[in-house]
């Protein structure tokens, strides 16, 4: 396993953990490994032997192969093309990532609400969109960029055509709230 490799590794692991609910302290009691090594393999500054990452996949009730697995997704390399996709949206990374990212081209107005549970980011690319959030409107125009964090009710709409607006948010798979017993 090169070190770029085990770097990954480490990413699936912390996030297996996270999935499980598990806190390091429990990890290390499962796997008879130190906490401080465990953070280190998850923190990418420490490579774990061959016995140490059997020893962490048991811990994690999965199999070594499901973290090289994981760590394989993490080092996907996916080009979209701008003529991919459907019509007035598109994503813009394939496949179960970290971050989930969508344009949106045209008059976009479904009058729905939305709610994530992370964090996302709006960029208006072309043209202007309205946004309701907090109970507040925010006109957004070519260039400008809303930060919503999660939990927080939103709706919005393209003003002019030929409005381009990316969207960029934590995927729902993904638990980015802050916990400090982690």
């Amino acid at each position: 396993m090169d070190d770029k490799e085990a770097l990954r590794v480490g990413a699936a692991v912390r996030r297996r953990r996270r999935s499980l609910g598990l806190t390091l302290a429990a990890v290390a009691d499962r796997s008879g490994l130190s906490v401080p090594f465990l953070s280190q393999i998850e923190n990418e500054r420490a490579r774990p032997s061959s016995r140490s990452l059997e020893r962490v996949a048991e811990a994690l009730e999965t199999t070594t192969a499901a973290l090289h697995a994981a760590a394989d997704s993490a080092r996907t390399v996916d080009v979209v093309r701008a003529h991919e996709g459907g019509h007035g949206v598109r994503r813009v990374a394939r496949g179960g990532h970290q971050l989930h990212a969508k344009e949106y081209t045209g008059e976009q107005d479904t009058g729905r609400e939305h709610q994530h549970r992370n964090d996302e980011v709006m960029y208006i690319a072309d043209g202007a969109a309205e946004v309701e959030a907090e109970g507040r409107a925010y006109r957004l125009e070519r260039g400008d960029t809303l930060y919503l964090s999660g939990g927080v009710r939103h709706r919005w709409r393209a003003t002019e055509p030929g409005t381009r607006i990316l969207v960029v948010a934590v995927a729902e798979h993904i638990d980015a709230t802050f916990d400090t017993r982690r």
